[in-house]
Parts: structure tokens; sequence; C-alpha cells
């Protein structure tokens, strides 16, 4: 049985909570091989954001990658405009 105190989620009330866990498992399916995945986008998903000119290149030796100014802008307006929940919806 999964403790839900031993891994709090700490999202904004503002965020439709199932909409996040299901892209983010559907984001994790690229990544899919016996079973697993891994705790990361998948570089051809970075690849695509690079391209776009969102983030600075993500080949490196670092576990994070730089947004570009136009990327930081546009990641908030994204979330909330896939994710966000009308206002005055309470959470489920």
């Amino acid at each position: 049985m999964i403790q839900e105190d031993d891994h709090p989620v700490r999202l904004p009330n503002t965020l439709d909570h199932d909409k996040l866990a299901e892209a983010a498992l559907g984001l994790l399916a690229l990544t899919l091989h016996d079973g697993r995945v891994w705790k990361a986008l998948d570089w051809d998903l970075m690849n695509l954001l690079y391209r776009k000119g969102w983030i600075c290149d993500p080949v490196s030796k670092t576990k994070s990658v730089v947004l570009t100014e136009q990327g930081e802008a546009l990641a908030g307006e994204f979330l909330h405009k896939h994710f966000g929940r009308p206002p005055g919806e309470v959470e489920r």
C-alpha cells in the first residue's frame, strides 16, 4: 500500500493534478524499455525544445538545462494554458 505521507505532492492547487500526472506519464513513455523509464525527459524531446529556441544546448554533463529568455517566458504560460484549473474549481 502506498503511504501518501512518504511522498508528498507540493504542486499548486491552481493546477489540475490529474492532467499533470497523465502528461508526465505520457512523457515518461518516450523512454520506456522493459517496463522501466528514465526519471528525465527523452533526448529527442530535449533536442526539439532546443530547436525551438526554448532551452540552451542540452548536450552537456550537467543534469540541468538553462531556459532561454523566450523559453522562460513561455514555460509558465504553457503550464497554466494546459494544466491550469478554471477559477473557482476545487481539487478532486
